[in-house]
Parts: structure tokens; C-alpha cells; sequence
């Protein structure tokens, strides 16, 4: 048989707005679907309690918020028990921190992928999402089991929780973004972004209400929400157990920086894609 005239596929550098290629990923779906089974089935391989760390690991973190800030600081939780405050946003959290995490790991953690194979290398990212949303998942199980303990009763906001769920998602996938790409060349990321992430846990309304920011003055209150957690987490935390609403500004904000997040991690992380291959 005669070789074809034309070559199949043609291999550039992505340039300019071009590089945003949202359909070269639905061809590559299977093997971002491949990616995301791959990533659940060894995220808790060859440990002792395996799926379970998904139940405990939000459970514990709500058990020490609420003994620690609830009990012993007497700190104001919305007019819900505190632990189940405190679980609600430990889903939302670990949620935004899983995404980011594994996302921004990807890279380094394949380099044998990248050297070696060509595929839109935005799938690695992208492919973290899945797992994590298993995971959270998972944890909405537990929610379903533990609100009639505690007589709460959702109104119709409930409906506004996959909205939240993918403004979180868009946020987290975008600074993930950036930062895997940063990490393929400076791997100091990896070493920051633990440090960045615990700062910022206790920075964003995870263990506290934003009540609490309310007492401060207008500047302080500014500054706080210019952190889009804060009004993503009270958001999140409003449409399942009816706590207070966040300011209508915070959540226009909210939304607009993680539509902007996920735009500059996109674009920043396709133009610096044609140096992972000679860089990783």
C-alpha cells in the first residue's frame, strides 16, 4: 500500500487564542475518562481502610472544628450544630483542595506521558476532576444521612448546589492550572503550595462563619472577600443547611474571579505546554 499523500495529523505549537482547543478534548475523551479511573483506583491502593478515608476524613476534620471553635471558643455557627456546619464546609473545601492538589501534580507525576507520548496535555489536569468528585460524592451520601439526625431540612436552594459545585470546580481547576504548568519548570511549587493551601483554609470561612467578618470594619470585610472562597464556602453552606446568605456582591465576584481563573490557567497553561516534553 502507497503512503498517503497528505499527512493525518499535523503537530504546531499552540499560538495565541487558538490554543483554548475545547473540542480536541472531546476527541480525547476516553483517555481523559482512562485518567480519571486510573487516578481513583490508586488514590487509596494498597491502604488499610481504602474508600473509607473518604467518610473519616471529613468526619474528624468537622469533629476538631467543632470541639475546638465550636465548644471552646463558643464561636457562632449559623443557628446549626456546629459539627454538621463544619462538615458541609469540609465537603466544599476538600473538594476546591483535592482539584488543586492533584491537578497541579499531575505533570511532574507523569513524565514519562509527556516525553514520550503526544496527547493535549490538558487532559491530565482536566482528569483529576473526576476523582475528586467521587470523592465528594461520597461525602454527599453521608450529608444525606446525617441532616435528618440533626433535624435540618433543606429548602428549595438545594437546587443552587451544582451551580456552586462548578464555580468551585471552575476556581480550583484554574489556579491548578497554572500552577501545573508553573511546577514543570519550578518545582518549588510543590513545595509552596502546601503551605499556601493550609494558610488559605484558615483565611476562608472553613472552621467559621463569616458572621464573624461582618464585626469588622468595611475595609476588613473588603479585603476578606476578595478571597472568593469566603463567599463560595457561605454559599455553599446557604443552599444546603439555610445559613445567612453572602453579600450579593461577594457572589458576583466570586463567580466573575473563577471564570477569570479558569481562562488565565487554560491559556497560561497552553502557552507554556511546548516546553514540558524538553523541561519534565
Amino acid at each position: 500500500m502507497s503512503a498517503p499523500s497528505q499527512p493525518l495529523l499535523i503537530i504546531r505549537p499552540p499560538r495565541g487564542w487558538a490554543a483554548l482547543n475545547v473540542p480536541e478534548l472531546w476527541h480525547f475523551r476516553d483517555l481523559l475518562l482512562t485518567f480519571a479511573a486510573r487516578d481513583l483506583k490508586l488514590r487509596y491502593k494498597q491502604t488499610a481502610l481504602g474508600v473509607t478515608w473518604v467518610v473519616l476524613q471529613p468526619l474528624l476534620a468537622a469533629g476538631v472544628f467543632s470541639l475546638i471553635f465550636g465548644r471552646l471558643a463558643g464561636l457562632p455557627s449559623d443557628g446549626v450544630p456546629y459539627f454538621l456546619f463544619s462538615f458541609v464546609s469540609m465537603l466544599a473545601w476538600n473538594l476546591f483542595n483535592s482539584v488543586l492538589t492533584r491537578s497541579s501534580a499531575c505533570l511532574v507525576g507523569n513524565p514519562h506521558l509527556i516525553s514520550k507520548i503526544f496527547f493535549p496535555r490538558l487532559v491530565l489536569p482536566v482528569s483529576t476532576v473526576g476523582a475528586a468528585l467521587v470523592d465528594f460524592a461520597v461525602g454527599l451520601v453521608i450529608l444525606v444521612i446525617l441532616m435528618p439526625l440533626y433535624g435540618i431540612r433543606p429548602d428549595w436552594q438545594l437546587l443552587l448546589l451544582p451551580l456552586w459545585t462548578v464555580v468551585l470546580l471552575m476556581l480550583a481547576l484554574g489556579i491548578g492550572l497554572f500552577t501545573a504548568a508553573l511546577n514543570v519548570s519550578y518545582r518549588d511549587v510543590q513545595y509552596i503550595l502546601p503551605v499556601a493551601l493550609n494558610l488559605l483554609q484558615y483565611l476562608s470561612p472553613v472552621a467559621y462563619s463569616t458572621v464573624l467578618i461582618a464585626r469588622a470594619r468595611p475595609l476588613v470585610q473588603t479585603l476578606y472577600f476578595l478571597n472568593p472562597l469566603a463567599s463560595l464556602l457561605d454559599a455553599f453552606r446557604r443552599c444546603i443547611l439555610g445559613t445567612h446568605s453572602p453579600p450579593a456582591w461577594t457572589v458576583a465576584y466570586a463567580i466573575f474571579a473563577s471564570l477569570a481563573a479558569l481562562w488565565f490557567g487554560a491559556v497560561a497553561f497552553k502557552q507554556m505546554e511546548r516546553r514540558f516534553a524538553d523541561v519534565i
